[in-house]
């Protein structure tokens, strides 16, 4: 792939990152005092606190770290569950905000990426949510590249087709025709309604460019669903957001803390650092893995240390 598609790609990645963060901040901006019961209601409702957040320790240093403007680590986990399956998480994405130097380290996790699991040994770093869901994916993380998380953001990814209804669906691009599940999805520009934008996500065994194709399809839907939350003049249609936001995100960020960090570090998102996670594919077993030498382990670790620092 040549840089100039790279840093496009990067572009569009960018955006949905942000979209996806900008998820709780507007939060406290849309409907102002109108419907501030309703914002706070549903906040409540995300709110998913870990079994260490309660510990009285972890709560002031979380509490100092807020209050001293220093550096968090947010994990993104994007779920693809559905009914009578637990999931895996398809997508991971590690943030690190700095709002002393107003600047954003992101790293996209191949889900695929061979680690080792507490307690389960050597896997995908995707089964690691399956086997213990979000305090085991945290854990794994955690050690895999010895940084310390503040913050989690778990998203339903099947719950996604609910927002786009109630958006009254979303205008794409498609770039290749392609069939989905019994769908056809022709080359322009297609109007999606829920369902269809799901179907229009999930390809990727037609798609020439696999996972990198699929992941230019949920941008460029996201993309277009923020676009048009953007220009919201009914409050019903913001209760419904609001709604399928309470059912379909878990976070550990509570009211307090969102505050914190809509009016500290919203703008770390003006100096974004995207890491790539450099390894090669091998078959073990039969099974497909990303495997990563130790020493880019290191150099991720490394890079997300020196954010973590800097002044």
């Amino acid at each position: 792939m040549n840089r100039s598609k790279k840093r496009k790609q990067y572009k569009y990645f960018n955006r949905w990152i942000l979209w996806i963060l900008s998820v709780f901040f507007v939060l406290l901006l849309v409907g102002g005092t109108t419907i501030w019961y309703k914002i706070s209601d549903t906040v409540n409702t995300m709110h998913n606190p870990l079994d260490r957040d309660q510990h009285t320790d972890r709560q002031k240093q979380l509490h100092s770290l807020l209050k001293n403007n220093e550096t968090v680590n947010i994990l993104l986990l994007g779920v693809d569950e559905r009914s009578g399956d637990k999931g895996r998480s398809d997508t991971l994405i590690l943030l690190s905000l700095n709002p002393k130097s107003k600047s954003m380290t992101m790293m996209s996790i191949p889900r695929d990426t061979y680690v080792n699991i507490p307690e389960h040994g050597m896997d995908k770093i995707n089964h690691a949510y399956a086997f213990g869901d979000v305090p085991l994916s945290i854990r794994t993380v955690e050690d895999t590249f010895s940084i310390y998380i503040q913050f989690y953001v778990r998203i339903n990814m099947e719950g996604f087709k609910d927002g786009i209804n109630a958006l009254d669906g979303v205008t794409v691009q498609n770039n290749h025709s392609f069939m989905q599940n019994g769908r056809q999805f022709n080359k322009g520009q297609l109007h999606l309604n829920g369902d269809e934008a799901l179907d229009y996500i999930r390809m990727r065994k037609n798609d020439p460019q696999g996972d990198m194709g699929r992941n230019q399809r949920q941008r460029d839907v996201i993309k277009a669903a923020m676009n048009k939350a953007t220009h919201f003049s009914s409050i019903t249609k913001i209760n419904n957001v609001l709604n399928i936001l309470g059912e379909n995100i878990q976070t550990n960020i509570d009211m307090k803390s969102l505050r914190q960090l809509f009016s500290t570090y919203r703008q770390t998102g003006n100096d974004i650092k995207t890491l790539e996670l450099q390894g090669n594919g091998k078959i073990i077993d039969g099974i497909w893995y990303y495997i990563v030498p130790d020493e880019e382990f290191s150099r991720i670790s490394s890079e997300f240390d020196k954010q973590i620092k800097t002044k």
